[in-house]
């Protein structure tokens, strides 16, 4: 079935943790019960804010902020809009609300630049903390939810005419106030009373008369510990708000003194005429609360006790019985917490709220209990149930009837489905003359103790024939069951009428309004006329204040553009990540998704804009709208818009009956109405057509990236080429450098040589000329010796270098022979001795001497050496007859 397919949806979603999903005009909110880093941050929230389409991103509650939001920027009527979160307790509401608030809180701050730095504090930071302190005194732990809302709220966010956040207003409904002497099994109290006893200092508990080790009857569960439990956020919201120290120190000791009279309890009295008695302990107790409360001990003490009855002008004082006086305590403490709460509002009102002057349309966040089933239900419930009754039909106005309303102007032939609608429903509850409401009030009017069973018989009676209410015959218990839209309910009649009462005794009022709580004191000094007492049960009572109240929301609902966030609670026992089927179908049916679903099921469930569809579709013809056709109010675009659409379905239906196409499609006057089936032949059709183009691309993408590739080739060798070519260049070109460099150093070096040889050696003119063996060229040119072509002593020539010796064997000669001529060579300029006869070595002297004017020096002689040539000098020339060369010299100049 189609709830079978969004269920399935819904699961597989929330498994892969996303927990947001669209269903028609309906967000659909699936609590994770643990925290999600980086979904609820500012910067997501400007993404979203900035995004041109954001239906474009996955589903968020930011989404619908920014619908809101942009359809106040438009002014398009209904210009003010309502953001309504619904759905059972646990399930997400009062966090879905809070980031609401916040979002707008982000995007539409007014700008510092146009407003004082006060003035902003006054109105974002102001509207985001009166989320907390009014959490702090209408929220509580429940079975079902750590934080649970046990009021309705109503935050309308006033905007000018800039779009920008000026102000905003609170209106709450139906404050759970039994709970503050009454608080369910294993449940716990209001937030505040847990905030106090574990975040107080020390001098506030001596200022509040509240020792450590106290424990109070009215805070169960005291030990458990909630991230709610933050005194500390409580008081800095205070503080930001502009409540005092002194205020705060008259709510927190009015607080504890409601404690305190909770510990108070009485035991019956002996005699009946006389008041009960107080318990063993109670005496201190009660001394606190009187202290704490501002009022006289004695006289609180009388009046718990002893009730005051009218007798035409006078007064006559009764004695209660014990559980009339545990019922004149529980009803003090429950007035005192519920003005003080109402109280609490009206100053959020006066610090937040803009002058009417300065703000002209407003974005409303309506947070509602959802619909409440237990074991046993009472007037709570009822109210609860009937709000929800209320929702639910102005959804199914807005959305179910305006959907099938579509189909009408549009053109089309559909039959309509028959839709759950609870007006039945909301007869039997609120409907005039006979309902259960005003038997209730009726009932609560009467100036006597109400008979359940008579009731009961009394409701049979009036509302039998409706079917929206049956009694189970067999239950001993009066009750009545109430087939509501998300299911039945049975509420059990004892003790409904006394609580549509809320009667406060007058003498109590008297004694609050005498109270030296300065703030208590103003508190009921101006709401005397508003309280209902024992004089005026004819005026006011919980049903009557509640239905008022509920209808001037309806009013403000009917005129503003609705947004719906229905929350999901996946599981009853707040795991993270858990998933029941059973649950969550059940919740789906309880806030009309199911309905939706069905309604859009059973008709054409896809409709799309000619535009958009011929966009998307018209390639399937080869036509493009994109470039030629635009939609204006003109007729001839929309005719235009229409053939179009008929040439498009002509095609793709070309072979399908006109009776199957009527079926499957319906071309309305500016929409096309869709199945699934249709839907799936467009997108078959479209992807193979896709598929196609998209093959023809790839080929002549791939043909250009093959030629591309190819000339990047052919440019890489060519590239290659003249790179390598101009390396050579370069290389060759150095080359030619370094040679030219390397002969000019050497010819340089050479002339040098030469001129040396020439500065030193004497003119060649004046030498004589003498006879000297010839040569042969070889050994002239080389200085190498040839010994088997000489029998004579062959003289070997080494070329002088400045002015040299040839036995000086440090010298540099410039010597070319090799081998053997080059050890002939090294033993010459060694002065080695050979064997005589054999070859002689000599000098290359023209004679023994030396060849220069200088060979026969009269004074020194300059040699150029590197080396000391005494060191290779004969040291012994007296044993050798023929001395000759430098040893003569040598010898000429030591002898």
């Amino acid at each position: 079935s189609s709830a079978a397919a969004v269920l399935k949806c819904l699961q597989a979603r929330y498994n892969l943790k996303v927990f947001y999903t669209n269903a028609g005009c309906t967000l659909v909110a699936l609590n994770p019960f643990q925290p999600v880093p980086d979904l609820y941050s500012v910067d997501v929230m400007r993404e979203y804010h900035y995004a041109t389409q954001p239906r474009e991103f996955k589903p968020h509650i930011f989404i619908v902020a920014e619908e809101a939001y942009r359809n106040v920027q438009g002014q398009l009527e209904p210009v003010n809009q309502s953001l309504v979160v619904s759905g059972e307790s646990g399930a997400g509401k009062t966090w879905t609300s809070r980031c609401l608030m916040k979002y707008y809180a982000t995007v539409a701050a007014s700008s510092p630049a146009a407003w004082s730095q006060d003035t902003v504090e006054r109105i974002e930071r102001r509207v985001l903390d009166s989320n907390p302190l009014m959490e702090a005194f209408g929220n509580a732990c429940t079975l079902r939810n750590n934080n649970s809302s046990r009021f309705g709220k109503y935050i309308q966010l006033q905007l000018d005419r800039g779009q920008l956040l000026v102000g905003a207003s609170v209106q709450t409904y139906l404050l759970e106030k039994t709970r503050v002497a009454c608080q369910p099994a294993n449940e716990r109290n209001f937030h505040i009373f847990y905030q106090m006893m574990k975040g107080a200092t020390d001098e506030q508990r001596k200022d509040w008369k509240l020792p450590h080790n106290q424990c109070f009857a009215w805070l169960p569960k005291c030990e458990k510990q909630i991230e709610e439990d933050s005194f500390h956020e409580t008081v800095q919201a205070m503080v930001h708000l502009g409540i005092n120290e002194e205020r705060q120190r008259q709510i927190f000791r009015i607080l504890v003194g409601i404690l305190q009279l909770g510990n108070v309890s009485f035991c019956s009295s002996a005699n009946e005429s006389q008041p009960c008695d107080l318990d063993e302990h109670s005496e201190d107790f009660l001394q606190r609360a009187a202290e704490l409360l501002g009022v006289p001990s004695e006289e609180l003490h009388t009046l718990l006790r002893v009730r005051t009855l009218k007798a035409g002008k006078q007064n006559v004082l009764k004695p209660c019985s014990q559980a009339e006086c545990g019922v004149r305590r529980d009803c003090l403490a429950k007035v005192i917490y519920g003005q003080l709460f109402e109280w609490l509002v009206m100053f959020i009102n006066s610090c937040i709220c803009a002058d009417k002057s300065k703000w002209c349309n407003f974005i409303g966040v309506l947070d509602v209990y959802g619909f409440e089933c237990f074991h046993i239900n009472n007037l709570e419930q009822l109210c609860i149930n009937y709000a929800n009754e209320k929702l639910q039909q102005h959804f199914v106005a807005h959305y179910l009837r305006a959907q099938q309303e579509e189909y009408v102007s549009e053109g089309l032939e559909w039959s309509f489905v028959k839709y759950e609608d609870n007006q039945s429903c909301l007869e039997l509850l609120e409907g005039n003359p006979i309902s259960v409401f005003s038997l209730l009030n009726e009932e609560s009017r009467l100036n006597r103790a109400s008979d359940s069973k008579m009731l009961r018989v009394r409701l049979e009676k009036e509302l039998g024939c409706n079917g929206n209410i049956v009694w189970d015959k067999f239950s001993k218990v009066p009750h009545f069951i109430v087939t509501h839209y998300a299911g039945k309910v049975s509420y059990q009649i004892e003790g409904m009428v006394e609580k549509n009462k809320d009667p406060v005794p007058p003498e109590l009022i008297g004694l609050l309004q005498k109270s030296d709580n300065l703030l208590l004191h103003e508190i009921f000094i101006d709401k005397e006329n508003e309280i209902p007492n024992n004089k005026g049960l004819s005026k006011v009572t919980v049903v009557s204040k509640f239905k008022n109240s509920l209808e001037n929301l309806m009013k403000v609902l009917l005129t503003t553009a609705p947004h719906y966030t229905r929350c999901i609670k996946p599981n009853s026992d707040c795991r993270p990540l858990t998933f029941s089927k059973e649950e969550v179908i059940l919740q789906l049916e309880a806030c009309g998704i199911v309905e939706t679903i069905h309604i859009s099921a059973a008709g054409f469930p896809i409709r799309i804009p000619f535009k958009s569809f011929l966009q998307r579709y018209g390639l399937i013809t080869k036509y493009s709208t994109s470039g030629r056709l635009h939609v204006d109010s003109d007729a001839d675009s929309t005719i235009i818009l229409q053939q179009e659409v008929e040439r498009l379905l002509g095609v793709v239906l070309q072979h399908v009956s006109c009776d199957e196409r009527r079926s499957l499609v319906h071309r309305g006057r500016t929409k096309v109405f869709l199945t699934q089936p249709m839907l799936d032949l467009l997108e078959d059709l479209r992807k193979k057509i896709l598929c196609r183009c998209a093959f023809t691309i790839q080929c002549c993408w791939l043909q250009y990236q093959r030629r591309r590739r190819l000339a990047r080739r052919q440019s890489a060798t060519l590239i290659q080429a003249a790179v390598r070519s101009w390396l050579v260049r370069k290389r060759i070109h150095r080359w030619n450098r370094a040679a030219t460099l390397i002969q000019n150093a050497w010819k340089k070096w050479r002339a040098l040589l030469k001129s040396l040889a020439e500065s030193e050696l004497d003119d060649a003119m004046d030498l004589v000329e003498e006879d000297t063996p010839a040569l042969k060229p070889v050994v002239g040119q080389r200085g190498s010796v040839q010994l088997s072509s000489f029998q004579e002593p062959v003289p070997v020539c080494g070329w002088p270098m400045g002015l040299a010796l040839a036995s000086a064997p440090s010298i540099t000669v410039s010597l070319t022979a090799t081998g053997f001529q080059k050890m002939i060579s090294v033993m010459t300029s060694l002065n080695l001795p050979s064997r005589r006869g054999v070859y002689k070595v000599e000098t290359n002297q023209y004679k023994q001497g030396l060849a220069s004017i200088r060979a026969q020096p009269k004074g020194s002689v300059k040699l150029h050496y590197q080396r000391s040539p005494l060191l290779y000098a004969d040291m012994q020339p007296d044993l050798k007859s023929d001395v000759t060369g430098f040893n003569e010299i040598l010898l000429e100049k030591t002898l």
